[in-house]
């Protein structure tokens, strides 16, 4: 680490990391490799944080933003317009049936505060004053801003900050997919009668039910039954509770469908995008809005029903560009049928882990996976000294792969158009690292 180094890292005990394993200096990136200052190369197995698609080398993405950099790089949408957020605005609207305007920010915890303010505006508009609360379910995320983390939970991260959140309502999850459990209908039902039943009661007061679309991610990777999603929806409508998804991490092909609310056949009243619609090039995020919840923002300027929420780089025709132009790499390279087959490969690799015993529940979807490491039914929390977090960095930066878990939760999430090699150099460092834990606990 270079000594003058004054940045204040995300998520790192920085004092205990650089004691651990020495951090990398990332001067330039080549196919799906992050390259350092001493030419070093470290293959991305985390989609540089679960947004990356197409790697980093010169496609038409990056050339469309700069062709975009010289005529305006950037054009605000306060009082004005510009060509890219209103192309961009017909593009995506193609894909995310059942919506009907779109709302631009610059990342996802932004996208959840946007989605939160339109739900809690929507029901003001009507003079619906009782509706107060919001429904989330349990080990949830959406990011990291105040209202993101109120109604996205999660202990590990956010206890520190637990009183000054507004107060939520939290419906149980459900136990997820596993890759040997192949029938949880029984399970699944008890989760909507208790889930109705909360619903029920809080129906006079609930602004909406806010759920991450298919999977939960960072709260410990849950992969949702089949049917769990459509029967939420159908409680919210019966209950009159507006439904926000959030599929900033599972939409865009990562559970192996474009838009994941379709395939759960489970139209929102308010859906958010994020990380990979730019490619993982740009810092964009949209939050979509049914024609249903529009309609109640429009009126005369006396009204004051208009929204009261924006931000400088809304619509930023940079990252506009990026998404218009992402979308069309998808279509041309059949990313989503390539997704599927790399899927498979998973799937059939994962399977390998179940000789360690120290691996339990396995699942996947799509370009999605996970296992959880316990010894003795505990979660294995630390190995020689080092948290296994930072282990896990240490002995995959060594190997010239760069992973992260979530604690003791390994997570692989590849970027969305690797190839079958890059895949299996990933899981073959996993496996091998899984193998040292092992060895280093038994």
């Amino acid at each position: 680490m270079y000594k003058n180094d004054n940045i204040w890292y995300p998520y790192t005990q920085m004092a205990e990391s650089s004691k651990i394993y020495k951090k990398r200096i990332i001067k330039s990136g080549q196919d799906f490799h992050f390259v350092d200052e001493r030419g070093q190369k470290y293959l991305d197995g985390i989609s540089n944080m679960w947004c990356n698609v197409w790697g980093f080398n010169e496609n038409n993405i990056t050339n469309a933003m700069i062709d975009q950099i010289k005529k305006i790089p950037h054009s605000t949408i306060f009082g004005l317009s510009n060509l890219k957020s209103m192309e961009l605005s017909r593009y995506f609207l193609k894909l995310t049936k059942g919506m009907d305007k779109i709302f631009y920010t610059d990342n996802g915890s932004s996208a959840i505060e946007s989605a939160l303010k339109i739900a809690t505006q929507y029901w003001s508009n009507q003079g619906k004053e009782t509706k107060t609360r919001f429904l989330s379910v349990k080990s949830s995320y959406h990011g990291d801003t105040m209202g993101a983390m109120s109604v996205g939970y999660v202990d590990l991260y956010f206890k520190k900050y637990k009183h000054i959140l507004f107060p939520t309502v939290t419906v149980p999850k459900p136990i997820g997919s596993r890759l040997d459990v192949s029938n949880r209908e029984i399970d699944t039902d008890r989760v909507i009668e208790k889930t109705e039943k909360i619903i029920e009661e809080n129906s006079d007061k609930a602004i909406a039910l806010i759920m991450e679309s298919g999977a939960q991610i960072a709260g410990g990777v849950n992969i949702y039954p089949a049917g769990y999603q459509k029967r939420v929806a159908e409680l919210c409508r019966k209950y009159n509770v507006l439904f926000i998804l959030d599929e900033i991490a599972t939409g865009f092909g990562r559970l192996g469908n474009m838009i994941e609310y379709i395939a759960q056949d489970s139209i929102p009243d308010i859906a958010c995008f994020g990380k990979a619609i730019t490619g993982g090039y740009f810092p964009l995020a949209i939050t979509t809005a049914s024609r249903k919840v529009y309609e109640e923002f429009e009126g005369e300027w006396i009204d004051q029903k208009h929204l009261y929420h924006g931000h400088t780089f809304s619509g930023h025709p940079v990252g506009c560009t990026a998404v218009i132009e992402n979308i069309k790499m998808y279509r041309k390279n059949k990313l989503i049928s390539k997704i599927r087959k790399n899927s498979n490969l998973l799937v059939k690799r994962l399977t390998e882990f179940n000789q360690f015993p120290i691996v339990s529940n396995i699942r996947g979807k799509g370009l999605l996976a996970a296992f959880d490491l316990v010894k003795n039914g505990n979660p294995i929390k630390s190995i020689n000294g080092a948290p296994i977090s930072m282990f896990i960095i240490k002995e995959s930066l060594r190997r010239g792969v760069y992973l992260r878990s979530l604690g003791s939760t390994i997570v692989i999430i590849p970027p969305l158009a690797i190839d079958k090699d890059s895949l299996e150099i990933i899981l073959n460092t996993q496996f091998e690292i899984v193998a040292e834990i092992y060895k280093s606990i038994k």
